[in-house]
C-alpha cells in the first residue's frame, strides 16, 4: 500500500480524512508489536477546567429549586419558570447555606469549594459590571433551565457584556482598543467560520471570482472552503515561513496592496505553526490598512491566543476592518461544549461597504431581510451574520442555546477572576513540557520564541534535514521519496499518527503534532520515532549512493 501510487491517488484529501487511513495502520501496527497507540493528530486537549464547571452543575441544581419555587407537581414531575423578584437573596441564602455545610473542606487538596466559586463569581460580575442582581441571577438560572428561546438572539444581554471582557483579555490583553465589539455566541469556531463566510456572500461583499489572500500555513477548512461552489473565491497565500520563525516579511504583505485581493484570512496564532503574529508583522500590516487598504477585510481565528501572554489580535489593532473569531473549546478543555463568539466592531467597513452597494444590490437585499424589519436597509452586518445562520426565515429562533451561554458566561468569569493567572501557567505549563520532551527525543536543537504557543507544532523533515545532513540527502530524499511517506511511515513503523503537514499549506515535507491530547512521555516517544524516520531517509540515500551506512 505505502507506495507513490497510493501516496498520489489521496494527496488531495484533508489531512483530517487521511488521518482515518493512518489511525488504522496504526492501530495495527501498535498491536501487532504490543506497544501504545499514540493520536497526536488532533489537538483536543486532555485536560478540563473544573472550576467553572463545578459552579455550572451546582447552578442547576439551584435553577430547579426556582423553577419549583413557580409551580411544581412532585408527582407527574412538573415545575414551573424560574421568577426573577427576589432571585438574588434567594441565590445568596442558597450559597450561604452549601459554605456553611462544606464543613472541612480542605481547599489545598479539593480546590475552591463550588458554592464559593458560583457565588464569586456571581457578585464579581454584579459589583464589576453594575449588573441589576435580580436580572443577573434571573438570567442565569433561566437560561441553563433552557426553558426559553435565546432573548436576544444574537446574545443574553449579561453574556454578552461578560464575554466582551474575557475576550479584551483573551485577544487583546496586550493591546486593547477603545472601541466596543457587537458579538454573536456560536456553536464552536467551526460555525463562525461557516456563518461569516455565508454572511460575506449574501451581503454581497465577497462575491464569487473575488480574490482572497490566505495566511499560510493556516487549518484547513479555509484551504478548503473558499473552492467550494458555493463560494468559488480564488486565493492567494501569503506565507509566513520557518526561515522567518513564521512571520510575515515586507514581501509578504506587499502581495496585500493589490485591490484586487479583497480579504485576508488569518488563524493567530497559527495552526499548525503555533506562532502569534510579532510587533514587527503586526506593524506591517496596519501601516498597510492606514496607507493603502483601509478597504480590505480581515478575518482572524485566535483560539490558540490565550496560550501566549500578553497575545495580540488584530482585532485590537484593526477594529474597523476585522471580524474576530475565538472558540473557548481548546483552553477550556470543552471541545464538546461547542463554544465560539463573532466580534464584529461597532464602528466597521462591513456596514460601510453594504450602504454602499448600487441600488440594484440595495434591493436585492431589502427583499432578503424585509421580513425582520420595516427597514432591513438598517440591518447590521453582524445581525445579518444571525439572521444567515438560520436562513433569514428562521431569525427568530436564532441564537446559541442558553445552557451553553450560561457555561460561557461561567467559563469567562472564572478565568477573569484569576488575577494571577493560575490556569493559564498551567495550561501553557502543560504544552510547554510535551514540547520539550519531543525536542529532546528528536535530538535537535530549538529556540521557539516568545510568541510560540506550544499547542501545535510543524515538524519540517526538509529544514531539520539540510540543517543536519546537507542539501544533497534533501535532494535526493525528494527526487525519491513521496512527502506523504512520512504520516504514513510514522504510523505503520511506530503506531504514531500525526497529520501531513501540505494539507495545512505547510512544507510539503512536513508534519503536525499537537501537544494538547497525549501524556507528556507519549512526547519523547513521538521525538524519538521521529529521528528513527528521518535517520532511515539518510540511510536509504546512503546505500543508493554506495556510502558507508553512519
Amino acid at each position: 500500500m505505502l507506495d507513490r501510487k497510493f501516496y498520489d491517488s489521496i494527496s488531495d484529501l484533508s489531512p483530517f480524512e487521511i488521518k482515518d487511513e493512518l489511525i488504522k495502520l496504526a492501530r495495527t501496527s501498535s498491536q501487532k508489536a504490543a506497544k501504545a497507540f499514540l493520536n497526536a493528530g488532533r489537538g483536543n486537549p486532555n485536560w478540563t477546567a473544573t472550576r467553572a464547571r463545578e459552579a455550572f452543575f451546582l447552578l442547576g441544581q439551584f435553577a430547579l429549586t426556582e423553577a419549583k419555587r413557580a409551580y411544581y407537581d412532585p408527582k407527574a414531575g412538573v415545575a414551573g419558570m424560574p421568577p426573577q423578584d427576589g432571585a438574588h437573596a434567594r441565590f445568596q441564602k442558597w450559597t450561604k447555606k452549601l459554605l456553611q455545610d462544606t464543613g472541612d473542606w480542605d481547599e489545598e487538596d479539593e480546590g475552591i469549594p463550588p458554592a464559593k466559586t458560583l457565588s464569586d463569581a456571581v457578585n464579581y460580575a454584579i459589583k464589576t459590571f453594575g449588573f441589576d442582581p435580580d436580572g443577573f441571577v434571573h438570567e442565569l438560572t433561566d437560561s441553563i433551565i433552557g426553558d426559553n428561546y435565546p432573548v436576544p438572539d444574537r446574545a443574553l444581554h449579561h453574556n454578552e457584556i461578560i464575554t466582551h471582557e474575557y475576550l479584551m483579555w483573551a485577544m487583546c490583553a496586550g493591546h486593547r482598543p477603545k472601541v466596543k465589539f457587537d458579538l454573536y455566541p456560536v456553536e464552536g469556531g467551526t460555525a463562525a467560520m461557516c456563518y461569516i463566510f455565508k454572511a460575506l456572500k449574501n451581503a454581497r461583499i465577497l462575491n464569487a471570482g473575488d480574490t482572497i489572500a490566505l495566511g499560510t500555513p493556516i487549518f484547513t477548512p479555509y484551504l478548503e472552503m473558499p473552492q467550494l461552489e458555493d463560494y468559488t473565491l480564488k486565493t492567494i497565500n501569503v506565507s509566513a515561513e520557518q526561515e522567518d520563525r513564521f512571520q510575515f516579511t515586507d514581501d509578504d504583505i506587499k502581495a496585500l496592496e493589490n485591490p484586487q485581493v479583497k480579504a485576508l484570512f488569518l488563524v493567530n496564532p497559527g495552526n499548525p505553526s503555533a506562532v502569534a503574529m510579532d510587533p514587527d508583522s503586526i506593524k506591517r500590516l496596519v501601516d498597510l490598512v492606514n496607507n493603502k487598504r483601509p478597504d480590505l477585510i480581515i478575518l482572524t481565528d485566535d483560539v490558540y491566543g490565550t496560550f501566549v501572554p500578553g497575545f495580540q489580535s488584530l482585532l485590537g489593532h484593526l477594529p474597523r476592518n476585522t471580524i474576530g473569531v475565538y472558540s473557548y473549546s481548546k483552553y477550556f478543555g470543552c471541545t464538546g461544549w461547542r463554544l465560539g463568539v463573532i466580534a464584529v466592531a461597532e464602528d466597521n467597513i462591513f456596514d460601510e461597504k453594504i450602504k454602499a452597494h448600487p441600488e440594484p444590490i440595495q434591493k436585492l437585499l431589502e427583499k432578503r431581510y424585509k421580513a425582520m424589519t420595516p427597514k432591513p436597509r438598517d440591518v447590521k452586518f453582524i445581525d445579518r451574520i444571525v439572521a444567515d445562520s438560520r436562513d433569514v426565515a428562521l431569525n427568530h429562533t436564532a441564537g446559541l442555546s442558553l445552557p451553553q451561554q450560561v457555561m460561557m458566561s461561567l467559563f469567562s468569569l472564572v478565568e477573569l477572576m484569576d488575577v494571577e493567572k493560575l490556569y493559564q501557567k498551567a495550561c501553557i505549563a502543560i504544552c510547554t513540557k510535551r514540547f520539550w520532551n519531543l525536542v529532546e527525543g528528536m535530538g535537535v536543537e530549538s529556540n521557539p520564541g516568545v510568541y510560540f504557543d506550544h499547542y501545535y507544532g510543524i515538524i519540517d523533515f526538509e529544514f531539520w534535514l539540510r540543517k543536519y545532513v546537507g542539501q544533497d540527502v534533501v535532494t535526493w530524499v525528494k527526487d525519491n521519496i513521496h512527502p506523504l511517506d512520512i504520516p504514513f511511515r510514522l504510523a505503520e513503523d511506530h503506531g504514531i499518527v500525526l497529520l501531513n503537514g501540505s494539507g495545512f499549506d505547510a512544507p510539503s515535507w512536513s508534519a503536525r503534532v499537537s501537544f494538547a491530547n497525549l501524556n507528556d512521555d507519549a512526547y519523547s516517544q513521538i521525538g524519538r520515532a521521529v529521528r528513527s524516520v528521518a535517520r532511515g531517509y539518510v540511510q536509504t540515500y546512503q546505500a543508493a549512493k554506495g556510502l558507508k551506512i553512519s
